[in-house]
């Protein structure tokens, strides 16, 4: 280890507390996160050389004008080894699908969704790791979960009316004042050890999340003085706990599950593929993360499951709680006669039901069958296909992640909608987190793709058919 991330690590190290979570394995018991990390990248460094040197000058086919304009939609350009995205399977987290997850991760005691500490471990190391080895996760978050007093008073001093969003991104983008990268990198790092204070950053990241999500849905919601995390409790327990929602078994379960299949969807995403271009550069996570919140705030990506809801209840208000099936179709009608888009139905990559929306559904059938909101979903689950199909507006006209999402947490009394994205925003870190760690140890470089004109395009093909 060089000087430069000893003296780091050693910074980073602030309580007795801090440090015997992190550090108090030993060689009888089953190895830490960073110790596994550490153990696989080296066969992953060879695996990547092999892989360029076999197929390295090979292409991924064509690509057309239309997708510069199109928003590079469908262009193979990214490395992303957390999750990838089948059109007609949906997601798999480092190979397995949402019900493999769901029934091979651990599960808290009394619980039956899966601990987010299991999927962080998993889009890591490729590995579903052992009990003890999650529950040893749960301490260490929770030993790093505390915020600068200066992040506080930044947070207290928002006038509620700042968007969540806002005042997230500020948030994180401020805790880089204490970035282990940025201090380890000023300090002449080696390239070779750029990943271990990049999984400290990560980790600590992650970590301090819950207390900002929390400090900021009581500052700008109300209630009491922010409680503290339990050392002893999972994730998603404090999380629960820091929103009020300590007490609510079902809520904690829920929370344990959205975080779960909200954690990743390959790289592509403006939130993801934007962490990672800015951490390409060298910015440590929390500048990453924070730009990847801001991208994450704009409409078109983490705000639909809002839109859903708005569109659900405007339904329920104009057509009561019990419509029928022809007063449901004809109501999305209006909707497309209007020049609008269902919220929630279609994706661009998906061309089956989101396995997402379907944990959740399941979800709601075993927790809260006969919520009127609920039965409503599921009602419009019935008719939207195939007014989607037989009016021609949708490749895939099957629900998303976001047609369910707000419902559940509605049900539990989790009403502010523009609190919603901080949650997904909580979840999003895992994914990217993970992404970045392995990026700095496999040495990836900074991104640079190549950019034309409309004039340099046409130029190009003026004399070609």
């Amino acid at each position: 280890m060089s000087s430069a991330l000893r003296s780091v690590v050693q910074q980073s190290r602030r309580s007795a507390f801090a440090h015997s979570a992190r550090f108090a394995s030993t060689s009888a018991k089953a190895p830490t996160l960073k110790e596994r990390l550490a153990e696989l990248i080296p066969a992953e460094i060879e695996n990547v050389k092999a892989t360029r040197a076999a197929h390295g000058k090979k292409t991924f086919g064509p690509v057309i004008v239309d997708q510069l304009y199109g928003g590079m939609r469908g262009l193979p350009a990214l490395i992303w080894d957390g999750s990838v995205l089948d059109a007609d399977e949906g997601i798999r987290f480092r190979g397995k699908t949402i019900p493999e997850c769901q029934e091979a991760l651990p599960k808290a005691l009394g619980g039956s969704e899966p601990l987010p500490e299991g999927l962080f471990w998993l889009l890591v190391t490729g590995e579903v790791p052992t009990q003890e080895q999650v529950t040893a996760l749960s301490k260490d978050w929770a030993a790093r979960s505390a915020i600068p007093s200066f992040v506080e008073e930044i947070l207290d001093r928002c006038p509620p009316t700042l968007h969540p969003m806002s005042q997230f991104s500020l948030a994180v983008t401020a805790l880089n004042h204490d970035s282990a990268f940025a201090k380890a990198y000023a300090q002449g790092i080696s390239k070779k050890e750029y990943w271990q204070p990049t999984y400290e950053d990560a980790m600590d990241l992650i970590a301090k999340l819950p207390n900002i999500a929390g400090r900021i849905f009581r500052n700008v919601y109300g209630g009491d003085k922010l409680p503290a995390i339990e050392a002893d409790k999972d994730y998603s327990y404090n999380l629960a706990k820091l929103l009020g929602y300590g007490d609510r078994p079902e809520f904690v379960e829920l929370l344990r599950l959205y975080i779960t299949i909200h954690s990743d969807h390959e790289g592509g995403n403006v939130s993801a593929h934007t962490g990672k271009l800015v951490a390409s550069a060298l910015s440590d996570p929390f500048l990453a993360f924070g730009a990847s919140l801001n991208g994450l705030a704009g409409p078109l990506h983490g705000l639909a499951n809002q839109e859903v809801l708005l569109w659900l209840r405007k339904m329920q208000s104009k057509l009561g709680e019990n419509p029928t099936d022809e007063a449901v179709r004809e109501y999305v009608w209006s909707t497309l006669k209007a020049g609008q888009v269902v919220p929630g139905y279609g994706h661009a990559v998906l061309r089956k039901t989101d396995p997402r929306y379907m944990a959740q559904r399941e979800f709601a059938q075993k927790h809260l069958p006969n919520d009127p909101m609920f039965k409503l979903v599921s009602q419009v689950y019935n008719v939207v296909p195939n007014v989607l199909l037989e009016a021609g507006k949708a490749k895939n006209p099957w629900p998303n992640v976001d047609a369910h999402s707000g419902v559940l947490l509605t049900h539990y009394g989790l009403d502010q909608m523009n609190f919603y994205t901080v949650l997904f925003g909580v979840s999003r870190a895992f994914g990217v987190a993970a992404q970045l760690i392995w990026d700095r140890a496999l040495g990836a470089p900074i991104e640079r793709p190549k950019s034309y004109s409309t004039a340099a395009i046409n130029q190009m093909f003026k004399d070609k058919q």
